[in-house]
């Protein structure tokens, strides 16, 4: 029908034309936007801040009859520091679960796993810290472990020596090597893959004994 017989102009006409069809558009606009919100497809909502940098600390170690002072992260490890800040390399890096025992190093005497103890608490307990590099004499003799391990033939490939030393020599100490079984039941904790557990029995023996070193 001609608008003009309604009454409208030509103009008026395409006026109320053009507004319907922009509100149809909007509307379109609104609904597609509200569909994509439901279907999960909305923008992502703002990045969270990252988290805040690590916090470092100074740490005072006695290591080895040494003072060490170093700045670290307050999460690295006891193992960690000796191996990477002290270059005491000699303290290994097994399972780091504390499963293994090859990080067992003492501190004021008492063996610990270096892999689950913080260099910040072991700096806080104020006890000095023994590697295996400390625990011969300054003029080279052997430990009566070292010793002991060597004559014995307790090693093979040579990794968990170095913890498998420290626990017997804390063990020797502590009064559990009576009996093998004793030896046996106290260093479970450390694990050997070249199997050589009666070479390190009859080491611990040896060394108990005081046939295997000069105390």
């Amino acid at each position: 029908m001609d608008p003009t017989r309604r009454g409208l102009s030509r103009r008026g006409f395409l006026a109320r034309t053009t507004a319907a069809t922009a509100a149809a558009a909007t509307a379109a606009q609104a609904a597609h936007s509200s569909a994509d919100a439901v279907a999960g497809t909305a923008p992502p909502p703002p990045a969270p801040a990252p988290p805040p940098g690590p916090q470092t600390a100074e740490v005072v170690l006695r290591v080895n009859g040494r003072t060490e002072r170093l700045r670290l992260d307050t999460r690295v490890t006891l193992l960690d520091a000796l191996r990477e800040r002290l270059g005491l390399t000699g303290t290994k890096k097994g399972c780091d679960r504390g499963q293994c025992g090859a990080c067992t190093v003492h501190i004021d005497g008492r063996r610990v796993l270096s892999c689950l103890t913080l260099a910040a608490t072991a700096a806080s307990r104020g006890g000095p810290v023994t590697t295996i590099e400390g625990l011969a004499d300054r003029d080279g003799t052997l430990h009566p472990v070292q010793q002991a391990f060597v004559e014995r033939d307790g090693l093979q490939c040579g990794f968990c020596t170095p913890g498998q030393v420290m626990s017997a020599a804390a063990l020797i100490r502590e009064g559990h090597a009576g009996s093998d079984e004793e030896i046996r039941e106290f260093m479970s904790g450390n694990l050997c893959r070249c199997a050589a557990y009666n070479g390190i029995v009859d080491a611990v023996r040896t060394a108990a004994a005081g046939t295997g070193g000069r105390r």
